[in-house]
């Protein structure tokens, strides 16, 4: 709830409010950064609780997680929001026709 503090507490949300607004914030900070692919993305409650679980998973030693949906309901959008929140760099591997082992 508190962007940049250092240490991060771990702590329930009381203000729903807030919290869309400061993952509303983080979005922001996102898009300014990633000038050439911003996400257009709408933040509802359901969506932030997605962001926030994804970043306490990541946050653990070898967090990982398998996000599972429907073609277009926002998986990799919200992966890249929280590895963002998470200050966590992204490293996308894209599978081609011409992708082996080598």
């Amino acid at each position: 709830m508190i962007p940049g503090a250092e240490p991060r507490i771990y702590a329930e949300v009381d203000d729903m409010e807030k919290f869309v607004g400061v993952i509303e914030e983080y979005l922001e900070g996102y898009n300014d950064r990633n000038k050439k692919r911003q996400m257009k993305l709408v933040m509802f409650l359901d969506a932030c609780t997605h962001v926030s679980r994804i970043c306490r998973i990541l946050r653990q030693p070898r967090g990982n997680a398998l996000c599972l949906g429907v073609g277009g309901s926002g998986r990799q959008s919200l992966c890249k929001l929280a590895s963002y929140v998470v200050e966590y760099e992204i490293h996308q591997i894209e599978i081609t026709k011409s992708y082996n082992m080598t």
